[in-house]
């Protein structure tokens, strides 16, 4: 029988008719949208996005017709062990087991253009990724390997001259020509001076860089993305989804007018710009995210006036979020990776990695890694999400997510341009200060329970589960690599490598002159990574960021909460037996530029009446030592998230015993496995706060602390 609609009637009037309660008539997400709990056709109505199909300007349904239908997205894990040896071998057991591509992590003293014997670098070296010093490495990091075939994504920004170079040259003494190289190279500096700080140079040297990086991509790689510009680490950093659209897109625009600055046609270099997103657990608007990044994008490359349409194509790699793993109850971390993956693969990503179980306690192992790939095996083929182009497309709540998002993103976007662009507004200093007012705001819902996290904030339950994190040999791998260094100086001619390195730093400002094809020259003459990169800084200089933090945030959300209460109490009855207020010095030591969560401690701390002191960045413990000797704190608050805590905080410990402080409270706080707990314990730190701790609780067992100590 064929249903007949049209004699289906209410009467609204009768009781029988459900009503949504007043109370659940609207909630407020975290990008500050009233959004309703119910939507019907009309709440469609005017949305012009709507009258376009997938592979259509302006993308919102995919930048591709048929999408998965034809080719899923590209399984491209982050990967980098400590060696180049280890993640080669891990790199050919993923590509056998189903993964089709693959994604460099390179330890920080590479990010931050240091070689492997540098000193001040060495509690880091293959602690968050492959250490990478000469060409050399780059060859075992890809042996066996068939570059012509494999696409290849590199997470390098500020030493992204020398690793391209060793790339070129290790796929040529391969075999392999520059033009059959495919993948991307990340070359996004502006967002590191907003959230990740793995910069070397200054802003405007940066951006020659990066020019310079388009021009030769143009020339020699034309299958090779000259950028993939990211909001990933401002998601991380605690950006909502349109200050990480805003500033991404805004990113965009910059490199844009750099390209064609360094006399580029538009459809020369825009058909190979690729962006990075990160997935967070808000699920409908994730994937509303990136189609509305999609829909701005188109709009805004028309004013351009490409004649390519692939100009106007926004393609992405994404990745689950690392902040929104627990180390509470660590294996629920699969079922958030899974529904993060399934966010980005409904937003129509084009590449997808997705964060192991373990990563919010130490990095990731193997066995940990490997239920990660094989999430998005699962999703591919056991799913069906592959067999419909856009199957959220239509959905009344997913399109007034995009729409709204759009108008949003818009409004920040316009305040950017008002300023003059990316470079004025990363001088004033508002994106950074933007996503820390955001992240701030969201630790302070945590704390106060209006916003839950399992097993964090609510539904505990006390079984711990033993997890075997990875622990990486640091002294084996930074002896390795010395060992390396010293036998490629051996054998190279260093008068030939002197030359070139001249040159580089001659040359360093000169328009006509590309560095990444010098480069290539000094990598074949076996010139180091940290050689070249000292040639460049020779004329550029080294940048050093302001560091800030910004106060009455936490206090905004948390000012009711008991404990919050309670530690400003304490902090007045201590400043009154004392004579000053509890004096807090915040560092970070090593090469981690991750600083989303100190600065949110020192907000959270100032708020509650600490004296509050940030250090600069990528300090050495004997320069943190001279500052406490200086600065005379009550408590030296510790943050670290890249592995190296045990050699940098013993050597802090001990520096300070050589100056006759020994009285200083010690506080470490961010990614620390719990099998280190002790050893540090033992060696003189207080407390050690885990990922999810709440602020005010850390605050009071610190104050109560020192009330005993007076």
């Amino acid at each position: 029988m064929k249903p007949n609609f049209s004699q289906i009637s209410y009467d609204m009037t009768k009781d029988y008719v459900v009503k949504i309660p007043h109370n659940a008539a609207k909630w407020k997400n975290p990008e500050g949208f009233d959004i309703p709990c119910c939507f019907d056709p009309k709440s469609i109505e005017g949305i012009e996005h709507l009258g376009y199909c997938a592979g259509l300007p302006p993308y919102t349904r995919g930048p591709y017709a048929s999408m998965y239908c034809v080719q899923p997205w590209t399984i491209r894990q982050y990967a980098g062990f400590s060696t180049a040896e280890e993640s080669n071998n891990f790199y050919k057991q993923n590509l056998s087991m189903g993964q089709t591509g693959l994604s460099v992590a390179f330890d920080l003293p590479t990010h931050r253009g240091y070689d492997s014997d540098n000193e001040r670098v060495k509690a880091d070296v293959g602690k968050t990724g492959v250490a990478i010093d000469t060409v050399e490495d780059m060859k075992i990091l890809f042996k066996d390997i068939p570059l012509d075939k494999i696409s290849v994504s590199m997470t390098m920004n500020g030493a992204v001259i020398p690793i391209m170079a060793f790339f070129i040259v290790a796929a040529e003494e391969y075999g392999i020509s520059k033009e059959k190289l495919t993948g991307t190279i990340q070359n996004d500096i502006l967002k590191e001076f907003i959230v990740r700080n793995t910069y070397i140079y200054p802003p405007s040297k940066s951006m020659k860089i990066v020019a310079d990086v388009f021009k030769y991509c143009k020339k020699y790689l034309p299958k090779f993305n000259s950028i993939s510009i990211s909001g990933y680490h401002m998601h991380e950093a605690g950006a909502t989804a349109d200050i990480e659209l805003a500033y991404t897109l805004a990113d965009g625009i910059e490199y844009v007018k750099t390209g064609l600055k360094a006399g580029l046609d538009i459809d020369e270099f825009a058909p190979r710009l690729s962006f990075f997103f990160g997935i967070g657990m808000n699920f409908f608007t994730e994937i509303a995210k990136i189609r509305a990044a999609r829909t701005l994008w188109a709009l805004l490359m028309q004013k351009f006036h490409p004649q390519n349409p692939k100009s106007l194509i926004l393609r992405t790699h994404c990745q689950t979020s690392g902040w929104s793993l627990t180390e509470q109850m660590p294996y629920n971390n699969i079922a958030r990776t899974t529904i993060e993956a399934i966010s980005a693969v409904l937003g129509h990503t084009q590449s997808l990695h997705t964060n192991a179980l373990d990563e919010a306690i130490a990095l990731p192992s193997f066995h940990s890694a490997k239920i990660a790939r094989n999430t998005q095996l699962y999703l591919q083929n056991e799913t069906n999400i592959t067999k419909v182009v856009d199957p959220t497309g239509g959905s009344y709540y997913i399109e007034n997510l995009t729409q709204m998002l759009i108008q949003k993103t818009n409004l920040l976007m316009d305040e950017i341009e008002n300023m003059g662009g990316m470079l004025p507004a990363l001088e004033s200093g508002l994106p950074k200060l933007r996503i820390e007012e955001s992240a701030t705001h969201k630790q302070a819902q945590i704390d106060s329970q209006k916003h839950i996290i399992v097993g964090v904030n609510k539904f505990f339950y006390d079984s711990k589960k033993h997890i075997d994190s990875l622990e990486i040999d640091n002294v084996s791998v930074k002896e390795n690599q010395i060992r390396k260094i010293q036998e490629v100086k051996s054998k190279r001619n260093e008068e030939e490598v002197q030359n070139i390195l001249r040159i580089i730093t001659e040359k360093a400002n000169n328009t006509e002159t590309n560095l990444l094809e010098l480069a290539v020259e000094a990598a074949k003459k076996r010139a180091t990574l940290g050689e070249i990169s000292d040639a460049l800084e020779k004329t550029f200089g080294r940048y050093t960021a302001n560091t800030r933090s910004i106060s009455g945030v936490y206090a905004q959300e948390a000012s009711q909460d008991a404990d919050y209460k309670e530690a400003k109490h304490l902090v007045d009855v201590f400043s009154k037996m004392e004579g000053r207020r509890p004096r807090m010095l915040l560092v970070k030591m090593g090469q981690d530029g991750h600083d989303r969560g100190y600065k949110i401690v020192a907000t959270g701390f100032a708020d509650m009446g600490f004296d509050v002191e940030i250090a600069p960045l990528f300090q050495t413990p004997q320069e943190v030592a001279k500052q406490v000797v200086q600065t005379d704190p009550h408590i030296v608050g510790i943050s670290t998230l890249a592995g190296a805590h045990k050699v940098l905080i013993s050597e802090l410990i001990d520096t300070l015993k050589g100056f006759q402080i020994e009285d200083t409270l010690i506080i470490a706080g961010g990614i620390i496995p719990e099998k280190d707990h002790q050893i540090l314990y033992d060696k003189g730190v207080h407390f050690i706060f885990g990922p999810g701790t709440h602020i005010a609780k850390a605050a009071l067992f610190v104050m109560q602390k020192l009330l005993q100590k007076l």
